[in-house]
């Protein structure tokens, strides 16, 4: 899936297109929550006079031949204060050349947030489960599945690194040209028997050689492509900002460093009781401009770059893009697992594909985890607020290249 990056917002998309005659849509590709949503040109914040949605488009329902109403209860909050509210409906959905007919999605009459979403987590964490307390509809993984596109309900992303324009998404594959070896697979935790979100634990955190807040962590983590940064137990984000030396903005809920902390080469690392991820600091450290086009500075005149990681204060703890590009990430829904492995930035080599198929076991190249440490903090019940688009911002950026949808191998849905 080419996820076009902006080194600003690092927020990632796909481009699909809705309805009949079909209309262009941007989607904000988010792990955290499960719906997708778009807005229509009559929305609230869609008729503003600077006209906000021009860059991710819109859908009107009335002008497709193939649109069929489903239900008025769709409203979704993220954590960030952002949402939408409208109708539940089902239309055709297309994805570069992929096309799915009859998939049920939701339309913003009401939304604060110009870009739309394609959630692609647990169908348990939708909207109509959490609020209006109906049984889960087949979200796009969950369709893929059900059409028989891709053996099972399961998809792996590669990121790339803060200054790619693209990543990519494979639905119902693995690129093993993408990641080092070796890939190891743990299990997501569970709330009280129910999978919702991608949660896993986090047994340890270093910086550099030194650990950060003990030896004996197990703190449940939510993978989450929406969010642009990374959050953490508070205590422990506060012992890395005295490390790099981050001054903490509380009114912006931000930390900012020097910009040249990027070159330092001391790494952030991420132990899941076995597989660790190394996040290099030029991937934590976000540039900055202002609407004047300057860069912001300290007192002291050094330039202020945006440091990567922030408290979560008493919401979830989440590993978001900040984390995310440095791993390779395989989501296997159908057996609650996931995989993770170090990621290869800028993979020159061609891509080796391979299906991922059915039961238990069937991510290849994956191996289990042998008793994986279970998480005793940070988890939360089904159908809280979904995972928030974008914390630091999801305000309109540059067009977008096209897309294409490739089957690679029988099964495999690639978006590259």
């Amino acid at each position: 899936m080419a996820s076009p990056n902006s080194r600003q917002e690092t927020l990632y998309f796909i481009n699909a297109t809705v309805g009949t005659p079909p209309k262009s849509v941007r989607l904000h590709i988010d792990t955290g929550s499960s719906d997708l949503w778009v807005n229509t040109p009559a929305s609230n914040l869609c008729v503003s006079s600077n006209d906000p949605c021009a860059y991710a488009g819109t859908y009107a329902a009335n002008s497709s031949s193939t649109y069929q109403y489903i239900a008025s209860n769709f409203n979704i909050s993220y954590v960030d204060g952002s949402g939408a509210s409208g109708d539940y409906v089902s239309d055709t959905v297309t994805i570069g050349s992929h096309k799915l007919d009859r998939l049920q999605f939701g339309i913003g009459y009401s939304s604060t947030n110009a870009q739309g979403i394609l959630g692609i987590g647990y169908p348990l964490n939708e909207v109509q489960v959490g609020r209006a307390r109906l049984k889960p509809y087949n979200n796009l993984p969950a369709q893929l599945a059900a059409d028989g596109t891709i053996q099972s309900m399961a998809y792996s992303i590669w990121l790339n690194d803060l200054d790619a324009n693209t990543g990519n998404i494979l639905f119902g594959g693995v690129d093993q040209a993408k990641y080092t070896p070796p890939l190891l697979s743990l299990p997501v935790e569970s709330n009280s028997g129910a999978y919702a979100e991608f949660m896993l634990t986090l047994t340890r955190l270093q910086l550099g050689t030194r650990t950060i807040g003990g030896r004996d962590m197990a703190i449940a983590v939510l993978l989450d492509t929406g969010s642009s940064l990374t959050y953490l137990p508070d205590s422990l984000v506060q012992e890395i900002y005295t490390s790099v030396g981050a001054v903490f903005d509380s009114d912006a809920n931000a930390a900012y460093v020097p910009c040249a902390l990027a070159r330092n080469t001391t790494r952030l690392t991420f132990t899941f009781s076995e597989p660790s991820i190394s996040v290099d600091m030029n991937e934590l450290v976000l540039d900055l401009v202002t609407s004047s086009g300057r860069r912001p500075t300290f007192s002291n005149g050094v330039a202020a770059c945006l440091f990567g990681i922030g408290p979560a204060g008493g919401g979830t703890y989440v590993l978001g893009d900040t984390f995310l590009r440095s791993a390779y990430v395989v989501y296997d829904l159908e057996n609650n697992r996931v995989a993770l492995a170090p990621t290869r930035f800028n993979a020159t080599a061609a891509s080796q594909v391979v299906e991922i198929g059915k039961g238990e076991g069937a991510v290849p190249g994956a191996t289990k985890v042998q008793n994986p440490v279970r998480a005793t903090e940070g988890l939360r019940g089904p159908n809280a607020k979904s995972g928030a688009p974008g914390r630091v911002g999801s305000g309109s950026g540059p067009g977008l290249a096209g897309l294409l949808v490739m089957a690679l191998g029988a099964g495999v849905l690639a978006v590259l």
